[in-house]
């Protein structure tokens, strides 16, 4: 969640850690890197990193220093961060069974410091070092099982780049377990052997109801990096294709690797999911043996073609991303222009709907006024409270 909408746009960031001046300060610098001034936000960082509990400071500096030094940056900051917590919450608040493992985030005094580690997390990948992103990432789910920070979306594939493939396949498949009532210990991260066994016909009718297609894809990978063309791989590979077609569908059609993360809202199993998915892992789909591999299975192929939109047409793609898609809303697609054209009254309602929804969440994520007068509200929880920040 972005601090300003939660609980630290009323208590301070970090609870009241830091002081008003370098807050502002802080604020200030990220609206200018917002709107790409970072050579007039830096004066403002410069400013805010006088309070040295300002780790949002080091870790939005570290953003503008070439990647050496940007590391180096965090990697302090991390350090004051560690140091500053054992102040704080005691000398044992990183121990495993003190009070405090296990909540981090859910105690409003950590959440810097998990910042610190998510951005490290980030430029460990982009500097090559994926063991050491890997790494944080576990013990950022060892401090936080529930993982408000969403990383498990990003360990699977960073685990497959550092070449740990069975833990790879052992972590996402503790996520994927269709009878999960709780958080897998230690946020998945107690790793196992993993079974080349087919999943149970119960078990994938879960997953095609709602499971994420990033792990999911992980989970085929790993399988035929493990086992090869394996009827486990090729189960994975066609839920996959069914829960986020956009993924496969931009693997197979070559489409180059996205150049950065998606920052826009999404919802789940979206085109932007799948963009910061191809951007951590596309890489590795198009190995040539992996991509035939993949390119080969029909039944995973057969989830990615699309209908036409206009539902007084039966056609058919007959090669993926044949159709084109609406300009403006990304979802419908059309065999032609004359289908498009002669469906645009129909699909208009829904089209001008999709978007205004992702203008509203945009307007919300910058805070902006919501367009159309409509209103948006988030919930955030912390140090027993509850806060709602409605907009």
């Amino acid at each position: 969640m972005n601090r300003r909408h939660g609980m630290e746009s009323k208590l301070g960031v970090g609870g009241g850690t830091v002081s008003i001046e370098s807050q502002n300060n802080l604020d200030r610098a990220e609206d200018l890197c917002r709107r790409r001034k970072p050579e007039k936000a830096l004066p403002f960082l410069l400013k805010a990193m006088e309070d040295g509990n300002n780790l949002d400071a080091f870790v939005q500096a570290a953003f503008l220093f070439p990647l050496p030094e940007a590391l180096k940056a965090l990697e302090n900051a991390e350090a004051k961060g560690r140091e500053g917590l054992k102040q704080r919450l005691g000398a044992t608040c990183f121990d495993d069974g003190s009070k405090e493992v296990g909540k981090f985030y859910s105690i409003l005094e950590t959440r810097p410091y998990m910042r610190v580690l998510q951005a490290q997390v980030r430029l460990y990948f982009e500097a090559g070092q994926f063991s050491k992103s890997s790494d944080t990432m576990i013990e950022m789910l060892r401090l936080c099982p529930g993982d408000n920070m969403a990383q498990r979306t990003w360990l699977g594939s960073m685990l497959l780049s550092a070449g740990r493939t069975s833990d790879a396949l052992s972590f996402v498949k503790q996520w994927l377990a269709h009878n999960r009532r709780q958080t897998p210990p230690r946020g998945g991260t107690i790793f196992q052997t993993p079974s080349s066994d087919c999943l149970s016909s119960e078990h994938e009718q879960a997953l095609l109801k709602r499971a994420d297609g990033s792990m999911l894809h992980t989970a085929a990978l790993a399988c035929f990096r493990l086992w090869g063309d394996c009827p486990v791989a090729r189960q994975y590979l066609r839920i996959a294709a069914r829960a986020n077609p956009v993924i496969l569908t931009k693997i197979l059609a070559k489409i180059a690797k996205p150049r950065s993360l998606n920052n826009n809202p999404r919802g789940f199993n979206s085109p932007e999911e799948a963009q910061d998915y191809l951007w951590l892992t596309q890489n590795l789909w198009m190995d040539p043996v992996v991509w035939e591999w993949a390119n080969n299975d029909v039944d995973a192929k057969k989830e990615l073609l699309r209908s036409c939109s206009n539902v007084n047409c039966n056609v058919v793609e007959q090669n993926v991303t044949q159709f084109k898609r609406c300009a403006a809303c990304k979802e419908a697609v059309y065999c032609t222009q004359e289908c498009q054209k002669s469906h645009w009254k129909a699909h208009k309602p829904t089209c001008k709907q999709q978007k205004q929804l992702k203008d509203m969440a945009r307007a919300y994520q910058k805070g902006k006024p919501i367009p159309g007068g409509a209103h948006m509200a988030s919930a955030d929880f912390a140090n027993g409270m509850s806060f709602i920040n409605w907009a």
